[in-house]
């Protein structure tokens, strides 16, 4: 794809990022694009650390799956008196690790985000990549932080300038002239030497009786 089409592409996965319920679909496209961009900017670093941030975040999300269904299955079957504290227990256990590899997906996107800042000149990816940063470290308000940095994130992508190509203002060198033609002898012209005075032929440069170079002199 084109830098058009793969900057647009970043833009909408980047809205949907942050839309709840559609931050898979956008994530992907973002992935999508990012590794589009890579090539075009000749950067892998742009889409390893992006695919990397997704990685992690996948890791994390399955990690709290698991954590919850320990949760049912351990209260199913243990006594109620000893419920609860396992229950703290496997929340509190589900909160670190979505806190750590949301905290580890953020650093990769950050990267992400200043390779494509330094090779766009863009920098609102700068910005983005610190606030999604800080809104991994804060555990409550860092959710409205990263909305606003995948907001960010999108007007960064669509900010992105298309190089155009430029035409040279230096004009064309002129045609080459055509040689020109020797001088035609115009019947009743003379020409004679200044040195000897002989007569000689129109187009002759050299007297042929003294052999001296002649001026171009003609006389009707």
């Amino acid at each position: 794809m084109s830098l058009e089409s793969n900057k647009t592409l970043a833009g909408i996965g980047a809205i949907l990022v942050a839309i709840p319920f559609l931050n898979l679909i956008g994530i992907i496209l973002v992935l999508i694009a990012m590794n589009g961009l890579a090539d075009y900017y000749h950067e892998d670093g742009i889409f390893r650390n992006a695919l990397y941030g997704f990685i992690f975040g996948i890791i994390g999300a399955v990690a709290i799956i698991i954590v919850i269904m320990m949760l049912v299955i351990g209260v199913a079957f243990v006594s109620p008196v000893a419920a609860p504290f396992i229950g703290i227990g496997l929340f509190i256990v589900s909160l670190i690790v979505m806190y750590i590899f949301s905290l580890l997906g953020a650093i990769f996107y950050r990267n992400s985000f200043n390779i494509l800042s330094q090779k766009t000149g863009e920098g609102m990816f700068e910005t983005a990549g610190l606030i999604l940063l800080i809104g991994a470290i804060i555990p409550i308000i860092g959710e409205v932080l990263k909305f606003i940095a995948w907001i960010l994130a999108a007007v960064g992508f669509f900010s992105i300038k298309t190089p155009t190509t430029q035409v040279s203002a230096v004009a064309p060198p002129p045609p080459p002239q055509p040689p020109s033609a020797p001088p035609v002898a115009v019947p009743g012209e003379k020409k004679y030497c200044q040195y000897c005075g002989t007569e000689n032929k129109i187009e002759a440069l050299f007297c042929q009786k003294c052999g001296k170079q002649m001026i171009g002199q003609k006389e009707t």
